[in-house]
């Protein structure tokens, strides 16, 4: 069967049409963070494709899509990838606006360093900082990834440093091999949709919750007894 022609804006072939409001509460809105040249690329391709694929272009922000399964269900994930157009000076993070927006459009996030560059962990805090100035609600799922676990002899972050880092921010981590290993990069990504999709099975209890109307209080019988004897009492006088 020959697949759908693909897109430049997808790697993959777009999602088929369903009726507008089918996916409304499934979407999974996830955004790769991090400097330049740690992988974010990669780990998405490899991720939606089970490819690695070593060399890419500085991008400019690509928008992914696919459908994919989180425990049993059919979900839509959009994943955005960013550039590495990000600068750190004194513990001061500094990003472009395109950037901003997207951390305000996303529900959950990985944070990517290189093991391999020591300045790309330096970022991850700020990174961290700047998501939670704009999404103060702690239940926002991020995760830290340290990428690039092949390449020991260039080792510069040791793994204690990426896990004390994420116990300090209250977060998780995880190190990984995009080139080697492609199930820890899909468990990256799942372990991101199962987070955000518990928030999503939250919310909507909550929406329920709120939507359904008290019933009134069942009438003591004792007071309807009441009731019911003073009309009789009434019609007899």
């Amino acid at each position: 069967m020959r697949l759908p022609t693909m897109s430049t804006n997808f790697l993959l072939a777009p999602i088929l049409e369903c009726p507008a409001d089918f996916f409304q509460s499934r979407d999974i809105k996830l955004a790769v963070l991090g400097a330049g040249s740690v992988g974010k690329s990669a780990m998405i391709v490899r991720f939606l494709t089970k490819r690695f694929i070593g060399d890419y272009e500085p991008n400019t922000g690509n928008l992914y899509s696919r459908l994919v399964h989180v425990e049993g269900d059919q979900v839509s994930i959009q994943i955005q990838d960013t550039p590495g157009c990000i600068q750190v000076q004194e513990g001061f993070v500094q990003v472009l606006d395109s950037l901003s927006r997207c951390v305000k459009w996303a529900e959950g996030f990985l944070l990517v360093y290189s093991i391999t560059d020591y300045s790309s962990y330096q970022s991850i805090r700020p990174l961290y900082q700047h998501i939670r100035k704009v999404h103060p609600d702690s239940k926002i799922p991020i995760l830290i990834v340290g990428n690039k676990g092949d390449l020991l002899h260039a080792r510069q972050v040791q793994t204690n440093e990426g896990i004390q880092l994420a116990n300090e921010l209250g977060s998780v981590f995880l190190e990984i091999s995009t080139s080697e290993n492609y199930h820890g990069v899909c468990d990256v990504f799942q372990y991101l949709c199962k987070e955000v999709s518990k928030l999503h099975h939250s919310s909507c209890g909550d929406k329920r919750r709120s939507s359904i109307i008290p019933r009134p209080k069942s009438p003591n019988m004792q007071d309807l007894k009441r009731r019911f004897k003073q009309a009789l009492t009434s019609k007899v006088k």
